[in-house]
């Protein structure tokens, strides 16, 4: 095959993940606007757009799914770390909405940050026991956060839809994981510091409180 046409075997692999990222760019300020003007009412809406108002939030599951691409080399493989994540992401939320508080919350984000963005900056690959011991571990607490904040009426929809939000960002993480692997390596690892550096940050208020 000719360089010529494997350029251009490239860029058409880059078109769904740049009209994904188009598409959802153009959603989130109608989405956004519903959740303001309608708080009380959680419902579907409202909790797809939960996972996209958080800074750490949205990069944590954006990782998730380019740190599994990056390393996974089998695609099914690829779907392990999201799918553990989504699970028991939605075990947190509802042990958070039934009263069931976990500790540190906000210090174990943090450390999902720093953890997620060294696995990613190194390239490291987990077997899968690790894989979803570890990102399942992490799940909870993002998933405890999220089921906090939108415990009350119509609760269990709205964990749907933070449900289908969160897979809806970890295949935006995959599509691009793929993609970086066939074209660079050092873009994942400048992220992977880039996360970590914001799990720093975000720790530090907690650790100095403590």
């Amino acid at each position: 095959m000719s360089r010529t046409t494997l350029d251009h075997a490239r860029r058409h692999k880059v078109v769904p993940v740049t009209l994904i990222v188009t598409t959802l760019a153009a959603m989130l300020p109608t989405v956004a606007a519903a959740h303001a003007g309608d708080a009380a009412a959680h419902g579907l809406v409202d909790g797809f757009v939960h996972p996209f108002l958080g800074l750490d939030h949205l990069a944590a599951m954006l990782a998730v799914g380019l740190w599994s691409a990056w390393t996974a080399p089998a695609a099914g493989r690829r779907w392990l770390a999201p799918l553990a994540f989504v699970g028991f992401m939605i075990v947190g939320a509802v042990t958070a909405a039934v009263g069931i508080a976990l500790p540190a919350i906000e210090l174990m984000i943090a450390a999902s940050l720093l953890l997620l963005g060294g696995l990613l900056a190194g390239r490291v690959r987990l077997t899968t026991g690790a894989t979803v011991t570890m990102v399942g571990g992490l799940a909870l607490f993002h998933g405890a956060a999220h089921g906090a904040e939108l415990a009350g009426s119509g609760v269990g929809v709205a964990i749907v839809g933070m449900a289908i939000g969160t897979l809806l960002l970890h295949a935006i993480g995959v599509a691009a994981g793929v993609q970086l692997r066939r074209s660079t390596v050092w873009q994942p690892r400048v992220a992977g510091l880039a996360l970590a550096g914001l799990g720093l940050v975000q720790a530090l208020p907690a650790l100095i409180a403590g």
